[in-house]
């Protein structure tokens, strides 16, 4: 036989089932001096690709295997080091050749001045990349990134760029193999657009270190320098409670190291089933170890907690209830942020209502949602043990920051910020806005499914017919809100009429929230952009009413008024500053705590 004139790299994590189809077509190839290596890169069935590779004997068909997720960087650069032959090609677990893949690859390859040949996919990947399935390449020095410098969907970053630029790409005219689409893909696990994001990336591979991470379709966020002052915290010693944290943290999960820091034990126990921006274990900050996720109700009788602390949105709550019924006799707090809706919809309004009545105290983020749900229960749930605390405020930590000089400043005109997706806003209403001379910055738009990514419909156009008064940023994290977001005059809140009339039966999902954004600009000390709606109960325009944060319209003319007697007196501004401290999550710890010690009595 032959030496190899090919590398064939087979990473493969959680796609054993589709391995011996890969193989398969690996074998059937017309050009026959390869050799191939398959990477099992902490497989959680790593019996069942030892089984596959064993069943397809080939002299130069190898297996290597990590016990634990290193990452695709890792892995293939892993494949590299142990294979030889001059050109490199890519075979993904759940990807397929046909017969004349090698071949057109190679074909492209033979002009020296190539350094990088693709072929054509059957399906379109829909990305800005080429998918691993369609590569080839001379072999180079070069190697991936891997998982402690950067972790994305986008080859190009990773590794196509730096190989590509020795030479020329070159496509091979033909088609020759298929990209297949499945929930499983890893690109989907990073993409928004796919229901992925950094937190569903995180569970999936169990990764257990901060990640500097970006997707092609969001902004990019660094744990690393993020959270480098809480791992590094000293606290006392955790004497006091074990408290379980079970379900999903949100957006704000440094919040809980308030407990640590009074010398609370935490232990995590997370969903599965969360959302990108909802954190999940092992996070990212430290100081809060897992329980094994595949025997947790071993792990929950041999950890002896306290209680539980079960939190936070609707995607936690079959799992919150799968606990609580696995351990009846445990003290259980049920934390409920948003949203009710989401359960009804969902057919999970059952597990909630259930949650929420055997919970031994229950706590929402407003008064009107706790008034909500005694009404929904009513005669199932007693009302003492409901209480109100916004879940998923952030630490006081990050208000030790300098506050920026606003732009008004230098022009005279209204500058506002949107933090997150833009509810309620559209490209009519932001160019009446232009018009008016008051300036819109958007914050971390990113195309995602749903109302998160409705904004692509409009911003091309608010951008082209306004350019001076409509403006995109990357997301702002928590370490520069303050002085980032303190530049501007106001912040968006969401954009909504309300017609509940004062009837909370009536009431919708944005009646009944505290918008996330809401202490997120509080912090820099910016007043509130409201919709006003007279008449009906909405929990936000309540308290800002309250604090005197509110800035309230009722049309794109009146916000120009609103913003032009804030410019000239900033009292919305001075109210903000006034209040945000009671807007973290340690202004209320202490009496948190207290409940917890209540009822562990």
């Amino acid at each position: 036989m032959s030496s190899p004139r090919v590398a064939v790299l087979v990473p493969v994590h959680d796609q054993s089932a589709f391995l011996a189809r890969a193989l398969d077509g690996l074998l059937a190839q017309h050009l026959t001096d390869w050799e191939a290596v398959v990477l099992d890169d902490g497989s959680p069935d790593p019996e069942v690709v030892r089984e596959v590779v064993a069943a397809l004997p080939h002299p130069r068909l190898r297996l290597l295997h990590w016990p634990v997720n290193r990452g695709l960087g890792a892995a293939l650069n892993a494949g590299l080091d142990a294979t030889a032959a001059p050109l490199v090609a890519y075979l993904p677990a759940d990807d397929v050749w046909s017969a004349a893949h090698l071949t057109a690859l190679v074909g492209s390859l033979a002009d020296p001045g190539v350094a990088l040949a693709r072929t054509g996919l059957t399906e379109p990947a829909g990305t800005p990349y080429a998918q691993l399935v369609q590569v080839a390449h001379r072999r180079t020095p070069d190697r991936w990134t891997e998982r402690a410098e950067l972790e994305t969907d986008d080859l190009d970053r990773l590794f196509w760029r730096r190989v590509g630029a020795r030479g020329r790409t070159a496509e091979t005219g033909s088609v020759t193999c298929t990209w297949t689409r499945h929930p499983g893909q890893r690109s989907r696990a990073i993409r928004e657009s796919a229901d992925g994001g950094l937190n569903v990336f995180r569970s999936r591979y169990r990764v257990a270190q901060p990640l500097r991470f970006a997707s092609t379709d969001g902004g990019e966020v660094d744990e690393v320098a993020r959270y480098a002052r809480f791992r590094t915290q000293e606290h006392p010693p955790a004497d006091g409670l074990s408290v379980l944290l079970v379900g999903e943290l949100a957006l704000n999960p440094e919040r809980v190291l308030a407990l640590r820091e009074r010398g609370h034990r935490l232990t995590g126990l997370w969903t599965t089933d969360g959302l990108g921006d909802a954190t999940v274990g092992p996070l990212p900050f430290g100081h809060v170890p897992d329980l094994d996720r595949d025997r947790w109700p071993d792990a929950v009788r041999e950890l002896r907690p306290d209680l539980v602390w079960a939190q936070l949105n609707w995607r936690a709550v079959p799992f919150a209830h799968a606990v609580q019924s696995a351990f009846p006799d445990l003290p259980f707090v049920w934390h409920f942020k948003e949203a009710p809706q989401r359960s009804l919809v969902r057919g999970e309004w059952p597990l909630l209502a259930d949650l929420v009545r055997r919970a031994d105290a229950c706590l929402f983020a407003t008064d009107e949602e706790r008034d909500w749900f005694a009404g929904a229960l009513r005669g199932r749930v007693d009302p003492r043990r409901l209480g109100v605390l916004d879940g998923d405020l952030p630490k006081r930590d990050w208000l030790d920051a300098p506050l920026g000089r606003k732009l008004s400043a230098d022009d005279g005109e209204p500058h506002t910020a949107v933090v997150g997706r833009p509810s309620g806003l559209d490209a009519a209403w932001v160019l009446e806005l232009a018009r008016s001379g008051v300036h819109t910055h958007l914050y971390g738009q990113v195309r995602a499914p749903g109302p998160k990514g409705a904004w692509t419909g409009w911003l091309a156009e608010a951008l082209a017919s306004a350019p001076e008064h409509v403006h995109l940023h990357p997301a702002v994290g928590p370490e520069d809100w303050v002085t980032e977001l303190s530049r501007y005059d106001a912040g968006w809140l969401h954009r909504f009429s309300s017609d509940n009339g004062g009837d909370l039966r009536r009431a919708s999902w944005d009646d009944l929230n505290s918008p996330a954004r809401l202490p997120v600009l509080l912090a820099a000390g910016l007043p509130l952009l409201q919709q006003a709606n007279p008449g009906s109960a909405v929990a936000v325009e309540r308290v800002l009413r309250r604090d005197g944060t509110g800035l309230f319209y009722r049309s794109a003319a009146e916000v120009a008024v609103v913003l032009a007697a804030e410019l000239a007196t900033r009292r919305g501004a001075a109210a903000a500053l006034a209040v945000r401290e009671e807007h973290t999550f340690d202004a209320h710890a202490d009496r948190l705590v207290e409940l917890f010690a209540s009822l562990t009595r």
